[in-house]
């Protein structure tokens, strides 16, 4: 299984999912585009996440030096983003791919995101509420299901029914999961997620 793991907007919770994701299919990891924090990448955090030593975390295809869309933050670091140098990589595993921001965030000056979505790949869409954030959500949906992907969605934050019920009503998109506000996220909260999540993953 290759699942995609994309957000409604930056800063939604999509690394502390991959990472619930990774542990609960004991996955490899791969994030095509990292821009910035280089340090302290989503591939760090997914290896301070897991539990589990079947993971393989996979190199960038690109690591930038900038915390900026990635368009931007290439332009600064003098490369071009080109979809053709971003290449999957082989692994006999299930396979966890994250993206950068939102579906339409742009990579150069044609593609974005949602570029990298190959048609095998199931799409995990997190959902954080916040004002505006149903009509993010409904679009990021409709542009996947338009690509003829298969969606998932995954809420995060603490339960705000009426726009979750309205969101898989309106999309009939397959509910994985919710991921509470937590004090903090470590190993053992990721690994509890991970159990909770692991049957709707593995009969999805």
């Amino acid at each position: 299984m290759k699942l995609f793991i994309t957000g409604i907007s930056t800063e939604v919770g999509k690394t502390v999912v991959a990472g619930i994701v990774t542990e609960a299919l004991q996955a490899d990891y791969w994030k095509p585009i990292q821009a910035g924090d280089l340090d302290n990448s989503d591939s760090h955090k997914i290896k301070n996440y897991i539990t589990n030593t079947k993971t393989v975390i996979h190199t960038n295809s690109y690591a930038l030096q900038t915390p900026m869309s990635p368009h931007a933050a290439a332009a600064i670091d003098g490369v071009t983003i080109d979809l053709n140098k971003i290449i999957e990589p082989t692994t006999d595993n299930n396979l966890v791919v994250e993206g950068a921001g939102g579906l339409l965030v742009p990579l150069n000056d044609k593609d974005t995101i949602l570029d990298l979505i190959q048609p095998e790949y199931k799409v995990i869409v997190v959902s954080r509420h916040y004002l505006g954030s149903i009509n993010h959500t409904l679009l990021t949906i409709n542009a996947l299901q338009e690509k003829g992907c298969q969606v998932g969605v995954v809420f995060s934050g603490n339960e705000h029914p009426t726009t979750e019920n309205i969101i898989l009503k309106k999309t009939k998109a397959k509910f994985i999961g919710r991921v509470n506000e937590e004090p903090e996220f470590n190993k053992d909260v990721i690994l509890k997620y991970a159990v909770s999540f692991q049957k709707q993953l593995v009969n999805w």
